[in-house]
């Protein structure tokens, strides 16, 4: 098998390793919106006697979604998005009938009542399903109550189920943050190595792994904001509240210290592509700023600050100042990109902006 195919092959077995990992971080959601689902109708089937509640089930799962963000207000739009919908529609069709100009107008009406309301998205969109399917089932005269009970019933088994979250959620923004930190380090590590070989294909295969991590910063923000949202509306975890925001305050220098990382990489890579080469200290300051990273990942993942590892991100930021500089602008760039990711990551360690860039020296003329 030729080296694209290798590198094809690779890529998929990354990709499924990542959706199986993506299923794992999600399972307890989705066997939350099974269970919540199911006791949905149970309540409303043979507690209250309704014959076919399809929407407990649906506003439950609607309303929990596979993320805990946002979960309380979207109980509250579900329910409420249900209750415009159904009560415009049945006025409606009481006065006009149905058909197809009489559903737009239906749908018209309960969307715009919604968004008079200053609702959000999915209000807006649960006004409208919901209107439908009252003027095109042609429900009972008391079925439109009976659907907003079931909302009801939906709502509220999600509203206690949102409260039931694990501890799982609260470890996600620290395991995130670490392979971030590792990605990080990771990249650094193969530049160095490019630096001193300057192959070309190396140099372009790992430009293309530094350019596929913005997934990973979306998923550290995701997992932050999901961690934040547990603390403050699940009264068994508030008193996580305090570590969880610490983590969250991360993600800001975390994703500068991996943008900064990428402009490195590419500019190793059109060294290499150009056959410039780069000073042998250079890349010695990047294998010995990857292995401060791996400190960093290493602290993060057992939650806690990165304290421990701020004198190897020093000890790097230091040999940074004392290093000879090169005429070549490309040379230059890497050199500050480097001192740009020790100062991000000095931040991550607890410390402040100014201080962060003042603990480096200037650097060498």
């Amino acid at each position: 098998m030729d080296a694209p195919l290798d590198r094809m092959w690779a890529r998929g077995r990354l990709s499924m390793r990542q959706r199986v990992a993506r299923l794992r971080s999600k399972w307890w959601a989705v066997a939350q919106c099974a269970v919540a689902a199911g006791i949905a109708w149970f309540v409303a089937a043979d507690l209250f006697g309704h014959t076919t509640p399809f929407f407990a089930p649906i506003a439950a799962v609607v309303s929990l979604g596979t993320s805990y963000g946002q979960r309380l207000r979207r109980v509250v739009e579900v329910t409420l998005g249900v209750a415009i919908g159904v009560f415009v529609a049945d006025v409606l069709v009481a006065w006009i009938g149905t058909g197809g100009w009489q559903l737009t107008l239906v749908v018209a009406l309960a969307m715009s009542t919604a968004l008079l309301l200053d609702a959000g998205i999915l209000f807006v969109t649960q006004a409208a399903v919901q209107s439908i399917v009252v003027a095109t089932l042609l429900p009972d005269p008391g079925a439109a109550l009976t659907r907003w009970t079931d909302a009801v019933i939906g709502g509220s088994v999600a509203l206690v189920a949102a409260t039931v979250v694990p501890a799982a959620a609260l470890r996600r923004p620290r395991e995130q943050a670490a392979a971030v930190a590792r990605k990080i380090a990771g990249l650094l590590r193969a530049a160095s190595h490019v630096m001193v070989d300057g192959e070309i294909d190396p140099a372009l295969e790992l430009l293309a792994d530094a350019r596929a991590t913005d997934r990973m910063i979306s998923e550290l923000n995701e997992a932050a904001s999901e961690g934040m949202s547990v603390v403050t509306s699940s009264p068994f975890r508030r008193r996580h509240k305090g570590p969880v925001r610490q983590m969250a305050e991360l993600v800001e220098p975390l994703d500068r210290a991996l943008r900064s990382t990428r402009v490195l990489v590419r500019q190793v890579g059109v060294a290499a592509y150009r056959r410039r080469p780069l000073p042998s200290a250079y890349a010695d300051l990047a294998a010995d700023l990857a292995l401060a990273v791996e400190a960093v990942a290493d602290e993060l993942a057992e939650n806690r600050m990165a304290t421990a590892a701020r004198d190897e991100l020093l000890a790097v930021g230091q040999a940074s100042g004392l290093v000879e500089r090169t005429s070549e602008l490309t040379g230059d760039a890497v050199l500050a990109q480097i001192r740009s990711i020790v100062v991000d990551l000095l931040m991550v360690t607890g410390m402040g902006q100014l201080e962060a860039t003042d603990a480096l020296p200037p650097p060498a003329r």
